[in-house]
């Protein structure tokens, strides 16, 4: 028991250390002297998105980089999102709406409507956003400095998320302390391992040769974490890879309450494991469990540093997230549970293959 108890103690220690690493190192897409001023094409999958559509297009209208298309891939919304869209593109022309026709066999309904989107796009460079993310003046302009200076084949950020309910601060939280205590971001860019490889679809910024290259989205058209595997399998390829925390620049509601968390996490949760539920239930029980062999094993000195370790690691995360701190530790525990729900869900949910997003079974 005494070597379970040391284990556990160490990989919670390395779990503050990459936290630390990425507070140290912590990338945001920060002003930059810009001197591209090409053609940029935004593109925005939209299905059912008539709360969020005006939004982002009004947003993007009010971006002080100026040369953009902004081209819009209406797939088969059963809402407003089309009448939206064709009336604000009547003001400015730089708004083009595309309607899906259906959707092919064997694709996922995003990974085709950006696939879609790209066969349009004449800009130099691709920005894929999700048609809930807010952005604010600047984030081209900074995010085409920083993927000129890293000469990047792709750029993804991961926006700041926006919270509402209970059941977001629930779940949400938990992808980011999954992600920043098992990843070291300044790695995606520094290492050669595809493993250390992130990428967020809600924000992914391609080099048009690169995009066209390699054809991500139709590679990865049944994969329900395309942005993920898009991104190892360009650095498999030694293609610049950054990805990075978003600043004020940029957030995103990602879901608006519990159940639409835990069903658009349970389909993508594995994938921060190298696909492997072995990992992410031994992850799970050790950083919800493993005080239980460290309080019986260790000193109670260990004992309580161990929790501190935890405490700090959380503020860390909570800090770097631009999340509410005091609120991330009262739900701590809470958090741990809901981790193992998301792991138990996406379980069964590869044996029933019963996911369903949007209307539709992927």
């Amino acid at each position: 028991m005494i070597y379970l108890a040391n284990i556990i103690f160490i990989f919670t220690l390395i779990q503050l250390i990459v936290a630390l690493v990425n507070l140290v190192c912590f990338q945001q897409p920060k002003s930059g002297i810009c001197n591209f001023n090409g053609l940029v094409s935004v593109l925005i999958p939209a299905r059912n998105e008539e709360s969020n559509i005006a939004n982002i297009l009004t947003d993007l209208r009010k971006q002080n980089y100026q040369n953009i298309e902004i081209i819009v891939f209406n797939d088969l919304s059963t809402d407003r999102t089309e009448e939206i869209i064709a009336q604000i593109a009547k003001n400015d022309k730089r708004i083009q709406l595309i309607n899906s026709e259906g959707l092919p066999e064997g694709w996922l309904g995003k990974n085709y409507a950006c696939h879609s989107l790209s066969q349009m796009a004449k800009g130099e460079y691709l920005l894929f956003l999700d048609a809930d993310v807010r952005v604010k003046d600047g984030i081209i302009t900074n995010s085409i400095a920083l993927a000129e200076k890293y000469k990047t084949g792709l750029l993804s950020i991961f926006p700041k998320q926006k919270m509402e309910s209970l059941g977001e601060y629930l779940t949400v939280p938990v992808m980011n302390s999954i992600l920043l205590t098992l990843l070291p971001l300044v790695l995606v860019l520094k290492s050669k391992f595809s493993s250390m490889a992130a990428a967020n679809g809600q924000f992914m910024l391609f080099e048009r040769a690169k995009y066209f290259e390699f054809m991500p989205h139709e590679k990865f058209k049944s994969n329900k974490v395309e942005d993920i595997e898009i991104a190892r399998f360009f650095k498999q390829k030694n293609i610049p890879v950054v990805c990075m925390l978003g600043d004020y620049t940029i957030e995103c509601r990602m879901y608006n309450g519990f159940n639409e968390a835990v069903n658009g996490f349970s389909k993508n949760v594995i994938n921060f494991f190298g696909n492997s539920f072995l990992a992410a239930i031994l992850f799970w029980v050790i950083t919800t469990f493993g005080f239980l062999a460290v309080l019986s094993t260790l000193s109670m000195c260990l004992f309580f540093f161990y929790l501190s370790i935890i405490f700090v690691t959380k503020v860390i995360v909570s800090f770097i997230s631009k999340q509410n701190i005091a609120l991330n530790i009262l739900l701590l525990i809470a958090q741990q549970l809901i981790l193992g729900w998301l792991i138990y869900k996406a379980l069964i949910y590869k044996f029933n293959k019963q996911l369903k997003w949007k209307g539709r079974s992927i």
